[in-house]
C-alpha cells in the first residue's frame, strides 16, 4: 500500500472501433456492425495506470465524439487529486456534467481499477469481496429469421452455453416462430430469454408473453418503450413470465421508482447505461431490498468493459440469473485479453485491478 497519497498526474483517451464478426447483427430498431468506444487511462504519479471504457451506443444517447468531449471536459479536474479517493473524485465528476452516463462510467471504472492496482488486489476486493469465482453466461442471438437464429443457437450450445437471449422484433406471430425454432433446435435443457428492445405496445406484449409460456421463457426484457411505465406495469401484472427492465432502469433513481411502483420483476444492470460500478452496485442493492431479480445485462464491448462488470457481478450476493458478459467473443480487434469462458461460465481473473492486459502488439 502506498505510504502517502498518490496523485493522478495524467489522463489519456483512445478511440476503439471493434467490428462484429457478423456485420448484419441487429436488434429491434438498431444495427451495430461495429462497437465504438473511448478507452480512458488514468495515470498515478508512480506510473500505475487504471483503465475505463466509455461505450458509444447511440441507443444510450452516446457517440464516440460525445463521450470523448465529455471526458475531455471532466478529466482535467481529476489531475492532481488523490488517486485513492474514489468517492471524492466521483463527486467532482457529477458536478462537472449532467448526463452522459457512458463517459461517467469510464471514469468510475478507471478510478476503481487504478486504486485496486495501487493496492495490488483484484477489483472485486474494493466491491465487498467475491461471493463466487464464476458467473453463468447468457449469450445473445441477433434478430434474424427463425432458421438462422436456430442455427446460431445450436452453435452456442455446442460451445457449452446453456442460457440464450433471443432478440425479437415486435411482431407476435414472427417472434413466436423465432422462439419455436430455437426451442425445437436446442431442446428443453437450455434456458431462454426474449428481448423485444421496446418494440411492443403493451397489449401486444401481453399477448406475446402469454404465448411465450409454451416455450418455457424465463424472462421478457423491456417489452415496451422505456417511458411507457404504465404499459410496463400492465405487462408485468398480466404475465406469468418475469418482466425485466432495461432501458427503463437507466440509473439507481429510475430503478428505485420501478421497484417502489412494483412495475417489474427484475432489472438488467449495465455499467455504461447506469454510469459506473458505484451506480450499478446501488441499483443492485435496491433490487435486493425490493426482492427483485437482477443480473448483469449486455455490457457489450471490449474485454475491458466485461471485466469491470464481472468483478462487480461476483461481488454481488443477489445476482439471480445468467449474465451477458461474453459478447466480446463476437467482436474483432479487441486490444485487451485475459478473460476465459469455460463450460458456459466466465471466471473472474485474480490479478490486480480488473485483471485484463493489453495484447502484445
Amino acid at each position: 500500500m502506498p505510504e502517502k497519497p498518490l496523485k493522478i498526474t495524467a489522463f489519456s483517451l483512445e478511440h476503439l472501433s471493434l467490428p462484429d464478426e457478423d456485420p448484419n447483427w441487429k436488434f429491434a430498431g438498431q444495427a451495430y456492425p461495429t462497437n465504438d468506444a473511448v478507452v480512458l487511462t488514468l495515470t498515478a504519479e508512480d506510473g500505475t495506470q487504471g483503465w475505463g471504457y466509455a461505450a458509444a451506443f447511440p441507443h444510450l444517447a452516446a457517440t464516440a465524439l460525445g463521450v470523448e468531449g465529455a471526458l475531455q471536459r471532466i478529466c482535467p479536474a481529476l489531475v492532481g487529486q488523490d488517486a485513492m479517493a474514489i468517492e471524492a473524485n466521483l463527486v467532482r465528476v457529477q458536478a462537472a456534467l449532467v448526463g452522459n452516463n457512458p463517459a461517467k462510467a469510464a471514469i468510475d471504472c478507471a478510478l476503481h481499477d487504478l486504486k485496486a492496482r495501487l493496492l495490488g488486489v483484484p477489483l472485486y476486493e474494493l466491491l465487498g469481496g467475491k461471493t463466487t469465482d464464476r458467473i453463468a453466461i447468457c449469450r445473445m442471438l441477433g434478430l434474424k429469421t427463425p432458421p438462422e437464429m436456430a442455427e446460431r443457437a445450436q452453435r452456442l450450445v455446442d460451445q457449452g452455453y446453456r442460457h440464450l437471449k433471443l432478440k425479437v422484433g415486435g411482431s407476435v406471430r414472427e417472434d413466436i416462430e423465432r422462439l419455436r425454432a430455437v426451442r425445437r433446435q436446442v431442446g428443453d435443457a437450455v434456458r431462454l430469454v426474449a428481448d423485444p428492445n421496446q418494440s411492443y405496445r403493451a397489449k401486444d406484449a401481453v399477448v406475446f408473453a402469454q404465448r411465450a409460456v409454451e416455450f418455457d421463457v424465463d424472462i421478457i426484457e423491456q417489452p415496451v418503450r422505456a417511458d411507457d411505465l404504465d404499459g410496463l406495469q400492465e405487462v408485468t401484472r398480466a404475465s406469468s413470465i418475469a418482466i425485466e427492465a432495461d432501458e427503463s432502469a437507466y440509473d439507481a433513481s429510475s430503478t428505485y421508482r420501478l421497484a417502489a411502483s412494483r412495475s417489474i420483476n427484475a432489472v438488467s444492470l449495465k455499467v455504461p447505461k447506469m454510469g459506473g460500478l458505484r451506480a450499478v452496485q446501488t441499483a443492485a442493492r435496491i433490487c435486493e431490498v425490493a426482492h427483485l431479480g437482477c443480473r448483469m445485462g449486455a455490457n457489450v464491448g471490449s474485454q475491458l468493459l466485461a471485466a469491470h462488470a464481472l468483478h462487480l457481478a461476483v461481488a454481488l450476493p443477489n445476482i439471480t440469473y445468467a449474465c451477458e458478459l461474453a459478447e466480446f467473443q463476437k467482436l474483432l480487434n479487441d486490444p485487451f485479453e485475459g478473460l476465459k469462458v469455460v463450460d458456459g461460465h466466465l471466471h473472474v481473473p485474480e490479478g490486480p485491478g480488473v485483471g485484463v492486459v493489453r495484447r502484445a502488439s
